[in-house]
This record gives C-alpha cells, sequence and structure tokens, in this order.
C-alpha cells in the first residue's frame, strides 16, 4: 500500500553541467502530473507523462527539472561566414545612403555585428547524451518518490489496523452489553405498564416488550461492521491501488455507526457509537492520502 504524500530528489554532475529533478507529490482523486522543464527539454514532456502513468495510478504530481551547464571559455564561437555576409549587406546599404545623402555614416564596430542571429553559436554537449542522462534521473527520481510512498503507506497501514482494533473492542463492548441492557429496559417497561394493568391486557404488554425488542436489535449492526472491519483490514494488506475501496468502506463502516447510533438506549451503546464514529472519522481522514 502507497500513500499519496512523497517528495524525491536526483542529481547528476556531468562535464557538461549539472541536472537535478524534484518530484512532489500529494493526495488527489486522480492522477494529474505537472512538468517545468527548461526550454530545450520540452520534447521530453510526453515521454515523461508517459513513464509517470506506467508508475503511479493517483496523486496530483508536479516534476521539476533543473539545468545548470557548465562554465566553458571555449563555448562561444564565431560563425566568419555569416559574419562576413552581415558586413557585406552593411557595406552595400552604407553606399546606398552616402548616394542618397552625401553623408557618410558612421564606420562599422564588431558590436555592430555580435549579436545579430548566428554570428556567436555556444557549442554546447551532445543532446543525445543529456536527454540519456536527463530521462535515466528522472527513473531514479520516480523510483525514489515511489519508496518513499511506499514507506509511508506502511506506516498508515499501521495507524489504520491500530483504529481497526479499537473498533473491533467498542462493538464487543456494545454486543456484551446488550442483553443486560435490553433486559434493563424490559423490566423498566413492565414497572411503567404495571401501573396501567386494568387498562392493558398481558398481550398487549407482550406485544410492546416485542416491540422494544426489535427497535433496539443491532446484531445485524454489529455483524456487518465486523464484516467491514474485516474487509479493510484485508484490503490493508494487499497490493495495489487500494484508496478508493478503502473510501467507499469507510462510508459503509459510518453508515453502520449511525445507525447504531440511532437505535442507541442507553448512554453505553451511545458512548461507544461515538467513539466508533471518531475512530472511522480519523481512518477516513488518512484513507484520503491512500493511492
Amino acid at each position: 500500500m502507497h500513500s499519496m504524500t512523497a517528495f524525491a530528489r536526483c542529481e547528476s554532475n556531468e562535464s557538461w553541467g549539472a541536472l537535478v529533478w524534484e518530484l512532489r507529490s500529494v493526495n488527489h482523486r486522480y492522477l494529474e502530473s505537472g512538468f517545468r522543464l527548461p526550454d530545450t527539454f520540452r520534447f521530453l514532456e510526453s515521454s515523461l507523462r508517459e513513464q509517470l502513468r506506467k508508475q503511479l495510478t493517483r496523486g496530483k504530481v508536479d516534476c521539476t527539472l533543473q539545468f545548470q551547464p557548465a562554465v566553458n571559455r571555449e563555448a562561444l564561437i564565431v560563425d566568419s561566414e555569416l559574419a562576413q555576409q552581415y558586413v557585406q549587406a552593411a557595406e552595400t546599404i552604407n553606399g546606398f545612403l552616402f548616394e542618397k545623402t552625401g553623408s557618410a555614416p558612421a564606420p562599422l564596430s564588431a558590436a555592430d555585428f555580435l549579436f545579430r542571429p548566428g554570428v556567436l553559436c555556444e557549442s554546447g554537449p551532445d543532446r543525445e547524451a543529456v536527454t540519456a542522462v536527463a530521462l535515466a534521473l528522472f527513473s531514479d527520481a520516480l523510483e525514489e518518490m515511489n519508496k518513499v510512498r511506499m514507506r509511508e503507506g506502511a506506516a498508515l497501514a499501521v495507524f489504520m489496523h491500530e483504529r481497526l482494533g479499537r473498533m473491533r473492542e467498542q462493538a464487543a463492548i456494545v454486543r456484551a452489553a446488550l442483553p443486560e441492557i435490553l433486559a434493563a429496559q424490559k423490566q423498566k417497561l413492565r414497572d411503567r405498564l404495571s401501573e396501567l394493568q386494568g387498562e392493558l391486557n398481558q398481550d398487549r404488554i407482550e406485544q410492546e416488550l416485542v416491540h422494544l425488542a426489535q427497535r433496539c436489535d443491532v446484531d445485524e449492526e454489529l455483524d456487518r461492521l465486523d464484516t467491514h472491519i474485516t474487509e479493510v483490514e484485508r484490503i490493508l494488506d494487499s497490493k495495489g491501488a487500494v484508496g478508493r475501496k478503502l473510501d467507499f468502506l469507510m462510508q459503509e463502516l459510518n453508515r453502520e455507526a449511525n445507525t447504531l447510533s440511532s437505535k442507541s438506549i442507553s448512554t453505553a451503546t451511545t458512548q461507544a457509537a461515538v467513539e466508533l464514529k471518531v475512530l472511522i472519522e480519523q481512518v477516513r481522514e488518512q484513507v484520503q492520502n491512500i493511492e
């Protein structure tokens, strides 16, 4: 079982520069990914998204790539042929202006051509080599993030198992106390009806007792609680994406706890129902982080 909350950072330092991947994941109903990439790496986004989809099923994942090229004193290259073409074009234009105006244009300088498109080129690293490192580093970061998600998922499973054990205890308390509570309620009803002996016959009294027993019968709810708790425990120990299944079971557990509360006829069962609701809500909050 994996959590959806995690962070991973992987870095690679090469002769041509440094690459850093940072992956952040939080809970989300579906899988949603966002990539922040330098312009020179934009072409990788589709393949990166596909790789992410193969590894994850849920979560909002932000992926950031940072690229810091190494300082290279020999990185700048002058395209002398292109620069010569700019010079020739400038001289042609200056000659035309002199014929038209009769005044000599300002003398040309290197600064006039230095930032013309294509005159200065950077001899960067081999694109295929950089791409290979970026993809491999992303795989490492994704693997690291999955390890974090798995560790946190294991910790959440321990937390939820402990809460499920306490739910069983509360259900057992209600089940054990129910016969005594029902007997006390029947006796209280008999005492009240005894004052009306002249007006009510024995059959009517028995009918009221049966109605009370039916209204207070929560064996079915307790059985379903036990069944749901057992299923949650089974899912917690299984593999794969289980978050949606657990979320559904939390709704079912809460439904049974509400029914138990509505049928409560004593302070003990009311307190147990309230404690069950608290425990279910605690587990439900953690289930929101499960993939």
